[in-house]
């Protein structure tokens, strides 16, 4: 298969674990027979000091015409980086908000799953976790709450704010069908999470992710209370498969899921529009203070790069090369330091590429 990779290393540690990531995604290409082609276009802090905006025209056509994303992470620190003394649309994450917008990716998936060798840096005690658990939380990225009309006016001498909550049909039909594809590729399981004994929006996200459901008979739909499932996840986080989520619901539960493995540096995602394109990232920021240091844990965008094979090219049993290796380094008791624990052997940026490349 030949594939087009834009990559987008942007800023602080951002380049180092997209190298990183490309070296296992070469491996990949060798043992397989696959061709990868890269791009690399700027975005974020890196793209303001070359262009005077966090992201041009130029590198989101190129995105456009590529088959894949593979971010690494943008920004500095907000209190010291001259990219924050000026307006909000003209800072490094507003280039993140663009090329959502621009590539049309509403359907954000970011897995929560625990490595028995990490077991110890969970917060929840021994028996609540269990044998683990391996889940992804599937939010709608570009509608609700976030996205609808809001004002603030005086009414009768006292201010008032409102925000608006808006879903149409079509918004979570199309979140819905990719929630029970991606099922389908793991243990055919959907909790859909809402508020629908009071949220008319709700309301109708059940029914029509209950009508999608009929489309897909070999996977169980469960419905579950949006302040049930965040009780949930932390009394027996192992039910969870599939979670199916409006946005704002979405942005909490899977901060919430991403605590209990333990460490930000494993969690990758992925942001999907209505084809198998795709945009790969780490959940954690760009870590400015330990750039260059070859400090930073690539495994986060590794395993991003593997939800692209999955989900983009459909190159499941790559994937599962690829987070296997990652699954054999740990056994063998490598670690970066972010996850160092004692009888460990701690290694560099680059070097965990190497051992995980090494071991597809």
């Amino acid at each position: 298969m030949d594939c087009r990779i834009v990559t987008i290393p942007g800023d602080g540690i951002g380049p180092e674990i997209v190298r990183e990531a490309c070296k296992v995604l070469d491996r990949v290409a060798q043992v397989y027979e696959h061709s990868f082609h890269y791009k690399e276009v700027l975005m974020g802090g890196c793209s303001i000091d070359a262009y005077g905006v966090p992201l041009t025209e130029e590198a989101l056509e190129t995105a456009r015409q590529s088959d894949a994303v593979l971010l690494g992470a943008v920004g500095g620190n907000v209190g010291n980086s001259r990219w924050y003394d000026v307006a909000p649309n003209l800072r490094p994450e507003a280039g993140l908000l663009a090329i959502r917008k621009g590539l049309n990716l509403f359907a954000n998936i970011r897995p929560a799953y625990l490595y028995k060798e990490l077991a110890k840096a969970c917060p929840l005690k021994k028996e609540i976790i269990g044998d683990g658990f391996d889940m992804v939380i599937m939010r709608e990225l570009t509608g609700g709450l976030y996205f609808g009309e809001r004002h603030t006016e005086e009414v009768d001498g006292v201010l008032q704010a409102t925000d608006t909550l808006t879903y149409n049909e079509n918004e979570i039909r199309r979140i819905a069908v990719k929630a029970f594809d991606i099922a389908r590729k793991r243990r055919k399981s959907v909790i859909s999470v809402d508020k629908a004994n009071v949220l008319d929006s709700s309301r109708l996200w059940r029914k029509v992710v209950e009508a999608v459901a009929e489309d897909y008979p070999d996977v169980k739909l469960e419905h579950m209370l949006v302040d049930n499932c965040a009780m949930q996840l932390v009394m027996n986080p192992g039910q969870f498969d599939v979670v199916l989520t409006e946005n704002m619901f979405g942005d909490i539960l899977s901060d919430e899921a991403s605590m209990i493995t333990g460490s930000i540096g494993m969690l990758s995602s992925a942001s999907l529009n209505e084809s198998r394109f795709g945009m790969y990232e780490p959940s954690h920021g760009s870590a400015p203070d330990i750039a260059g240091k070859d400090l930073a844990n690539p495994i986060a965008t590794i395993l991003s790069a593997a939800m692209m094979l999955r989900y983009s090219f459909d190159l499941d049993k790559e994937a599962d090369a690829v987070e296997k290796a990652v699954q054999r380094v740990l056994t063998e008791g490598y670690r970066t330091a972010d996850i160092m624990s004692e009888g460990c052997t701690r290694v560099g940026t680059a070097r965990m590429g190497d051992l995980i490349a090494e071991r597809i």
